[in-house]
């Protein structure tokens, strides 16, 4: 069964540890929501789902019950020792202790090539299934999506809802940026539930939300280059409040701007913040195709 509140203070004082705060430990404590983020991600037993942020094991049991293979990430060697001692029978759960992330912008090798070698032995999809600790929630995503062997089937997640807003955000908001984009252009997203803090020990100061993406393949079919579609997203977005004509000067000269323009309907003189994912989508396959002219 999941870890109640008292349990998981239990586990804690009995190890002379407390939650820290920079790794984001703010304990899920409401068993209905723990289990919802599963149910919703409808397991069937041939997944291999990735847990971020395992804590005391409470997440990976439920996961474990119903997933082919669960690989459970986390940074604290104490946590993931509780974890391991509690599920020590389950032989479905690989446990790493270790930042999910080498890098901002990668994934750390051990976790990438335990997905790799797993998403070869099961038939099944790969899931990212997590409370995911809130300073590794939006990097944790992106990676996930640039790699074709990576790229998730679905991913389940409670996270900052301010994060969550800059997910679902819509184009001329102040929340919507690389985020926003890249997760809109490749799939498609729903907010499941909006969580307040007393879900949590400790108690976060700001609210959480568990939200679901699944990839559109349709959408994934228009897109040339994923990483190309990130390198011109973040371009563009680090010069939001100039025009367009303005901000590609290496890449398209006035006429080539003009001839994209037509094609797809494009205002030379708009906002990359205005802009819909779709229309990044459409910039950066046409510079794709120019760089390997």
């Amino acid at each position: 069964m999941p870890h109640t509140k008292h349990q998981i203070q239990e586990f804690l004082r009995s190890a002379g540890i407390t939650p820290r705060r920079r790794w984001g430990q703010n304990f899920l404590i409401d068993l209905n929501l723990m289990r919802l983020l599963v149910d919703s991600a409808a397991l069937k037993g041939d997944e291999v789902v990735l847990e971020v942020g395992c804590g005391t094991g409470s997440l990976t049991e439920l996961l474990s019950d119903r997933a082919g293979k669960v690989v459970a990430v986390d940074i604290d060697r104490n946590l993931m020792q509780i974890a391991r001692q509690q599920l020590e029978n389950r032989e479905n759960i690989q446990f790493i202790n270790s930042d999910v992330l080498s890098t901002k912008n990668c994934l750390q090798p051990q976790v990438r090539d335990e997905i790799i070698r797993l998403r070869q032995e099961f038939a099944g999809p790969f899931y990212l299934v997590a409370n995911l600790p809130y300073q590794v929630a939006a990097p944790l995503m992106m990676d996930l999506l640039l790699e074709d062997i990576l790229l998730p089937d679905g991913m389940w997640v409670t996270i900052q809802a301010e994060v969550a807003g800059r997910m679902t955000a819509k184009a001329g908001t102040k929340e919507y940026g690389i985020l926003s984009i890249l997760l809109q252009a490749t799939g498609v997203l729903q907010t499941l539930r909006v969580i307040k803090p007393q879900a949590f020990w400790p108690q976060p100061k700001v609210n959480s939300a568990m939200v679901n993406w699944r990839p559109d393949s349709d959408k994934l079919d228009k897109i040339k280059n994923l990483a190309q579609l990130k390198k011109i997203t973040a371009r563009l977005l680090n010069q939001r409040r100039k025009k367009i004509r303005n901000c590609l000067p290496q890449e398209m000269d006035s006429k080539e701007l003009m001839r994209l323009h037509q094609k797809i309907n494009l205002d030379p003189d708009a906002r990359a913040e205005t802009l819909n994912p779709e229309i990044f989508v459409q910039i950066a396959n046409a510079l794709n195709i120019k760089s390997n002219v």
